[in-house]
């Protein structure tokens, strides 16, 4: 393995760790696709940016698109606060515009400037470690590795910095001011980090890979823990998995790195989201399919306990007058007896103690409502478990 190929892989990984964790919390609060509206509006501020000092290395570059960011989210906010429009309208419609006006100022005042498909959206991991800082002379590795290293090391200051006041105030804005600390400082900090590793990432991978690793990590992780502290270690587990083995993709399919990543993670939440043991799919069709069974079970348990007559009480019955096909009433007879509810004897089908005590707690969850008096149920019933 080349020196190049080491440095991208780092480059993309810490990339993937930077838009890991502001992700998460992105992603917790509902506000996905502001990362896509940040990664598209900077570019103003990067071209104003770029006019102001003529050099593309500049940190006022770095500000700017940032501020960029900042102000697209507060344009956002104050058109979905006006009542008119939803959150989703408020960001189609800031974010194009906001592009629009960096295409503009690029088009009629940096014609040499080259933009297209590579440079804004899709980005060139392969030619980052092309682009090298140099430091009196001598060559300290890629440029892009420092910028997003100092900005990954700022980030992750700040997680530990702010990890109780980013919590609280992202579960519970009201506890959040009754504690002490402004929710709207927390979420500007967050917003402001958030513009500031989007334009880290921006030169090296581009928009969509950005909005990739922002966001797929941490929806991957949110189908599989409710663990705060979990699904920022998964997401980033994630990412990471997905920069290295998105870049061995694209060596072998001589295609886009940036392009490979971003596949690499749909295929990755699309596993997750049918595989996930509890939010997944397959588990959601199971449960579903469980509690169907188990309301038959609850509707022949309260039928045994109404009537006494022993023609309302025969196996038969299920299928004569109660109407199941013969697969049905085996599986919820088979179900009642592997949890000891019946007794059959003669074809007479009997409620037993814990039966007749299942039924009675079960009649009175459903016209209380109280989970008190099912507690006994839930390990064992899905119908019961909310």
């Amino acid at each position: 393995m080349s020196s190049a190929q080491i440095e991208i892989q780092l480059i993309a990984s810490l990339v993937a760790i930077a838009c890991a964790i502001p992700g998460t919390f992105l992603v917790l609060r509902k506000m996905a696709m502001i990362s896509d509206a940040i990664s598209h509006s900077i570019l103003p501020g990067i071209v104003i940016g770029f006019f102001i000092t003529h050099d593309l290395n500049s940190p006022i570059l770095i500000l700017l698109a940032a501020l960029t960011g900042i102000i697209t989210v507060i344009l956002v906010e104050y058109i979905q606060k006006t009542g008119l429009v939803k959150e989703d309208t408020a960001i189609g419609l800031v974010f194009p515009a906001l592009f629009s006006i960096g295409v503009i100022l690029i088009a009629k005042n940096a014609n040499d400037v080259h933009l297209d498909v590579d440079a804004v959206l899709l980005g060139e991991l392969a030619f980052a470690p092309f682009d090298r800082l140099m430091i009196s002379g001598v060559d300290v590795g890629p440029k892009s590795l420092w910028i997003i290293g100092s900005i990954l090391l700022i980030t992750v200051s700040l997680l530990f910095a702010f990890f109780k006041e980013l919590k609280v105030s992202t579960f519970d804005k009201g506890l959040a001011a009754s504690l002490g600390f402004s929710p709207a400082i927390i979420h500007y900090g967050l917003m402001s980090v958030s513009s500031i590793t989007t334009v880290g990432a921006f030169d090296a991978v581009g928009a969509i890979l950005v909005v990739a690793l922002m966001i797929a990590p941490a929806a991957t992780a949110y189908l599989l823990t409710t663990d705060l502290k979990k699904m920022l270690g998964l997401a980033i587990g994630f990412g990471m998995f997905s920069a290295i083995a998105g870049y061995w993709v694209a060596h072998w399919l001589d295609a886009s790195i940036a392009g490979s990543i971003t596949t690499v993670l749909g295929l990755l939440f699309f596993l997750v989201y049918l595989f996930a043991p509890s939010k997944g799919v397959i588990a959601v069709l199971y449960k579903e399919k469980q509690q169907r069974i188990e309301v038959s079970l609850l509707t022949f348990l309260l039928h045994l306990k109404n009537h006494n007559e022993e023609v309302e009480r025969h196996v038969n019955h299920l299928n004569e007058h109660i109407n199941w096909q013969k697969v049905r009433s085996k599986t919820v007879l088979e179900l009642a007896l592997k949890n000891n509810m019946i007794i059959i004897n003669d074809s007479i089908v009997s409620l037993t103690e814990k039966g007749d005590e299942f039924t009675s707690l079960a009649i009175d969850y459903i016209i209380t409502n109280e989970d008190s008096q099912i507690e006994g149920m839930k390990d064992d019933f899905f119908l019961f478990r909310g």
